[in-house]
């Protein structure tokens, strides 16, 4: 277990990084990474599909192929299907040395959220990037056919650690957004021996949980779910945010810097929600109001963890965040200036070189010493 740092609450400028150790500062805040088609493998195959068509966005607005470009080379990525417990699950992968990181989304979106990240980090790490069952293209089993106890951070964390045990074969840094912070949570109590550290971006607080519903709240909010679950106005309600006009509304609201919010995020976000079956996902999710809260799960990790939080989120306070800061595991609890709820997607300029330093230090730590599961 790792004790705290000196101190509790670190901020970083907004215009410029500085690291004591050997990495060069990464800018990838206007970088687009074309979209791999996804693959629907025959039962039983894992199949892969390698994007070697990189671009980039210069200040001109013009898209130029860097394909055959000499400068700034970047990893190819792959986009996979694994089979987990007979379903199809997809995610991306580049890099072929280094420590290895599986970086895992929240709410609603998919592993092309880390599009910005992977090409990055993938210099000098494998990486990893996971679409939770559930979400993204990998397969959205109904919940009246898995129970209503199968869309859980239990299950997200099993799937995690599956996925390192027989994808990765390796141990690996969890690097989190949002919820996929309580899974990458979840998946380090249940088996300590995988995760080697935690990097968690904007952690769900979880709000809605029973444990934080005011006692006088609790029945209107379990009939409101109720509502949603069970008759035709939960449908109806998704169809109504399932558009491009409603999802870049809502993405305005969660980053700081709109001009992030491109029609290629919105399609991100939106495409996956149109598959069958995400629908039925989305209306269990919101309904679930028990399981694991961070402040629970914190004390229990025995590897490293760094918090680091964009100070804009209107969604989850930063002041209410900060609390964090203060368990033992908890390292340093790192402030983004000027950044929302997505900093790895809005702010990928600060994001990308804190994880770089954050694995190279446990990396090299005895404790952590990478070896084959």
């Amino acid at each position: 277990m790792v004790m705290a740092a000196t101190f509790n609450s670190l901020t970083l400028p907004s215009s410029k990084l500085e690291f004591p150790l050997p990495f060069p500062s990464c800018s990838a805040a206007r970088t687009q990474i074309s979209t791999v088609p996804r693959f629907r493998p025959p039962n039983g195959f894992l199949l892969c599909s390698i994007s070697s068509q990189h671009s980039t966005t210069p200040m001109d607005g013009q898209i130029h192929d860097k394909t055959n470009s000499t400068v700034d080379p970047r990893p190819q990525i792959q986009t996979c299907t694994w089979k987990w417990r007979g379903y199809s699950i997809r995610y991306q992968c580049a890099g072929s040395s280094g420590p290895a990181l599986v970086l895992v989304h929240g709410f609603g979106a998919n592993s092309d959220h880390w599009r910005k990240n992977i090409p990055v980090l993938a210099k000098s790490h494998r990486v990893y990037a996971i679409d939770l069952i559930g979400y993204g293209y990998s397969d959205k089993p109904s919940p009246g056919e898995v129970g209503d106890s199968f869309y859980t951070f239990e299950t997200w964390g099993s799937q995690l650690n599956d996925f390192c045990s027989s994808v990765v074969k390796d141990k690996a840094f969890f690097i989190c957004n949002s919820i996929g912070g309580l899974v990458g949570l979840q998946a380090a109590v249940a088996n300590p021996e995988i995760c080697r550290g935690l990097f968690l971006l904007n952690i769900s607080l979880r709000m809605l949980h029973v444990k934080k519903q005011p006692w006088f709240g609790r029945p209107f909010i379990a009939s409101f779910q109720s509502l949603l679950r069970n008759t035709a106005v939960g449908k109806v309600f998704f169809r109504s945010v399932a558009t491009p006009e409603s999802v870049r509304s809502i993405l305005c609201q969660c980053y700081h810097d709109t001009s992030q919010v491109t029609d290629e995020l919105v399609q991100i976000i939106l495409q996956p929600g149109l598959e069958p079956g995400a629908v039925d996902v989305f209306l269990e999710f919101i309904c679930y109001s028990g399981g694991p809260l961070p402040e629970e799960l914190l004390p229990q990790v025995k590897c490293p963890v760094l918090i680091a939080w964009g100070d804009k989120d209107p969604w989850e306070s930063i002041e209410l965040g900060r609390a964090y800061g203060n368990f033992d595991t908890v390292e340093d609890f790192v402030v983004l200036p000027n950044v929302g709820h997505c900093p790895q997607d809005e702010a990928p300029h600060l994001v990308n070189p804190l994880v770089e330093s954050f694995v190279a230090r446990h990396s090299k730590s005895p404790a952590s010493a990478s070896a084959t599961i």
